[in-house]
């Protein structure tokens, strides 16, 4: 195998390196983190979350988009809407904003997921919200995906704050 293989790479530093932002992410029964490690042009994301709905067969399918925001607050109706829109720096359209993300696919209420992103670096994001949706982002939809309501909320911190 060869040594150069970018995936080799990224696990070591997954292994071996901290992170250099984090978000605790919360909703009505939802708990879980981000962990943002800067890699090369972008970053390296690393995401879990416990207590998502179900749809079919005990799995569900969740939007995840980077919103401009800074706070995970809001109203009683909508408790996150202090957290904006999608993030979207180069002001193109949905499915292409900054902060549009793959979906997060749970199973049994449980999501995992890393991918590396090249559309923003960790300074983009730091002090942004990350927003888990109640359905599937439908990558279509404008102004940003039919998702639904914003389910889950957490905000991006520096780590070493």
């Amino acid at each position: 195998m060869e040594e150069d293989m970018e995936t080799y790479k990224i696990i070591d530093m997954l292994c071996k390196g901290n992170p250099d932002a984090y978000a605790v992410i919360k909703g009505s029964g939802i708990n879980g983190l981000l962990l943002v490690y800067g890699y090369e042009t972008g970053c390296v994301l690393v995401i879990e979350a416990n207590g998502l709905s179900n749809t079919d067969c005990n799995q569900g399918i969740h939007g995840l988009h980077i919103h401009e925001g800074k706070k995970c607050m809001g109203t009683k109706d909508n408790p996150f809407s202090d957290a904006g829109g999608h993030f979207n720096m180069n002001e193109c359209l949905h499915p292409y904003h900054n902060g549009d993300l793959p979906p997060l696919f749970s199973k049994d209420g449980m999501a995992w997921m890393a991918v590396y992103i090249n559309k923003f670096t960790v300074n983009d994001i730091i002090g942004r919200t990350i927003i888990i949706h109640e359905k599937k982002d439908d990558l279509t939809s404008q102004p940003s995906g039919n998702a639904g309501k914003m389910i889950a909320c957490g905000e991006i911190i520096d780590i070493y704050q």
